[in-house]
């Protein structure tokens, strides 16, 4: 009988233990947000600035029962939440990176880039270069914080005809009124570091520091420029926006997104790349694809198979 009572409380002390741990509350944190992986000697470190909600059945250029059905298969839901990924790159004697978030442009969800960037084991000052793929303000927000530069010892570089466009004061004014934010969110991230003259517009393709170099890729914005990484004959190709919803552009990359500038010229780039990179197993890396944005690519039919890089461990 002894026995029988000291087990039965035992089990009713478990019970309640379990109980307790229940009840405790939700954490709903996520890791940091950085992945790190190498090409060759250089590493990669793709790193959030967060995510943000769109409407994509709103924005996406097809019929919008038809991009509704497709985030259902994808087992997602309106609005999409929408990854903003910058890169990191460092080359062994160049630190380099690629966009920098959407700062405080976006609301309370993204900005996280500068503590997920120190989580990484960086600091903003290291960084010696900065490459914008193109000036909306999910990709140059974070250059700056409360009108000061978040990156003191960087130099900025984008495509000439981006820097153009969307730091003309003539066409902001001759711009919708729904438009104009654009160009105040790109004046505000970007003028800061013309004034202290750490801003150069690239006019060319090539070569920007030993092994990264820019490609012009225009058709989402004036300017839109591609980065493409290389060590040991493994290459990288950084792609900004040539790709918003994974979930409709890879099967129907024809298919169009309202922010594009022109569509025409942004879906010819998009196969471009694409088919470039599928052909020769590239690496590719998206600024809006599911953190990490990092995959290859493979034709399937008319489109494209994405397959995300592997979780590893460096050793």
């Amino acid at each position: 009988m002894k026995a029988l009572k000291h087990t039965l409380l035992a089990a009713a002390l478990a019970a309640a233990t379990l109980g307790a741990q229940a009840a405790a509350p939700m954490v709903k944190t996520p890791a940091p947000g950085f992945f790190r992986v190498m090409l060759g000697d250089v590493e990669i470190t793709p790193i959030s600035d967060g995510t943000f909600d769109l409407p994509m059945d709103q924005y996406i250029h097809q019929k919008p029962e038809l991009t509704r059905t497709a985030i259902t298969k994808n087992f997602l839901k309106l609005p999409v939440e929408t990854s903003d990924n910058a890169f990191l790159i460092n080359t062994g004697s160049r630190l380099v990176l690629v966009d920098t978030g959407a700062g405080a442009l976006f609301g309370p969800t993204v900005g996280k880039f500068v503590n997920n960037l120190k989580a990484a084991g960086y600091q903003p000052e290291q960084i010696d270069e900065i490459y914008i793929t193109h000036m909306h303000g999910d990709h140059v927000g974070g250059l700056v914080n409360n009108g000061q530069r978040v990156f003191p010892n960087a130099v900025v570089r984008a495509g000439k005809a981006d820097a153009d466009y969307w730091l003309s004061q003539a066409n902001m004014d001759k711009a919708p009124a729904d438009k104009k934010d654009f160009f105040k969110g790109a004046m505000a991230s970007i003028n800061p570091y013309i004034q202290a003259g750490k801003f150069k517009p690239i006019e060319k393709d090539g070569e920007l520091v030993p092994g990264v170099s820019a490609q012009a890729e225009h058709g989402h914005t004036p300017g839109h420029t591609v980065y493409a990484v290389e060590s040991h004959g493994q290459k990288l190709v950084l792609i900004g926006d040539l790709i918003h919803l994974a979930a409709v552009q890879f099967d129907n990359p024809q298919v169009t997104i309202a922010f594009d500038s022109d569509e025409k010229a942004a879906a010819v780039a998009r196969k471009k790349v694409f088919d470039d990179a599928a052909k020769n197993g590239w690496l590719v890396g998206g600024a809006h694809l599911q953190f990490p944005g990092l995959g290859h690519l493979q034709t399937q039919g008319k489109g494209y198979r994405w397959v995300p890089v592997n979780y590893t461990q460096m050793r």
